[in-house]
């Protein structure tokens, strides 16, 4: 098996991650943040608000598989709730104001972040034997963050998140440009990922091997998708590599 390269997923491959996207103390924080930008709003109207626009922003878009853009849905709450008081504060403070509020909703809303068992380890054997790239579903606000937290950020030469691109996997395009980025085409690359469909199912239509890693997250069935290979400890992706 000539791999030169082998991709991951983040979430329920490499990170167990748990959030509860509506709850109560998120919005209420981002409410309370909101006070002192001017704006008046109780946490059931922010969540109502948040979901509103997340949904009109994916029904607008042009995509088969269309993902949302977290700091551009707090911006436009912003601009549909401002008051003289917030058109007042300085530009550079409302520019930084909806990645702020991504990260305040993404940070009270988590409740759980840590890697699998074996992951460091492994990263660490395979590192300089072979290109490692991550192809994620999220949002570059939550992801890169999660990934320095979790101290794995700097094994990955390519780090590829949909949140930056408008689609989701298994778009084919996703894979692609991570590959691209360290020049190996997909017949000599590898993903790893947890869900059958937007991994294994949307690598192999990229033209990738598959693994896929058994974790409590996931969609486990995809027509007659199958992996190439099947994992419950990191390690055994050694063994699969010969490493």
């Amino acid at each position: 098996m000539d791999v030169r390269a082998i991709a991951f997923d983040v979430n329920g491959t490499l990170v167990r991650i748990h959030t509860d996207d509506h709850s109560d103390d998120a919005f209420r924080a981002v409410g309370h943040l909101l006070t002192y930008q001017g704006i008046d709003l109780r946490r059931h109207e922010v969540r109502e608000l948040y979901f509103r626009i997340l949904k009109a922003q994916q029904r607008s878009s042009a995509e088969t598989y269309p993902e949302f853009d977290a700091a551009q849905v707090w911006r436009t709450l912003i601009e549909m709730t401002a008051t003289d008081f917030t058109r007042g504060l300085p530009p550079e403070k409302l520019a930084q104001l909806p990645l702020l509020l991504a990260e305040c909703y993404r940070g009270v809303s988590r409740r759980r972040l840590k890697l699998y068992p074996h992951v460091r380890k492994v990263l660490q054997q395979l590192a300089g034997r072979y290109e490692l790239v991550i192809v994620t579903d999220g949002q570059s606000s939550y992801a890169r963050g999660e990934l320095h937290k979790v101290g794995i950020a700097q094994y990955f030469r390519s780090i590829v998140i949909s949140g930056d691109h408008g689609y989701r996997k298994p778009d084919a395009r996703l894979f692609h440009a991570a590959l691209d980025a360290v020049g190996v085409a997909p017949e000599h690359a590898l993903y790893v990922g947890n869900d059958m469909h937007r991994d294994i199912f949307g690598a192999r239509e990229a033209g990738m091997r598959t693994v896929l890693f058994e974790s409590d997250q996931g969609t486990k069935h995809y027509r007659d998708c199958v992996p190439d290979h099947t994992i419950s400890d990191h390690r055994q992706l050694l063994r699969i590599l010969g490493s």
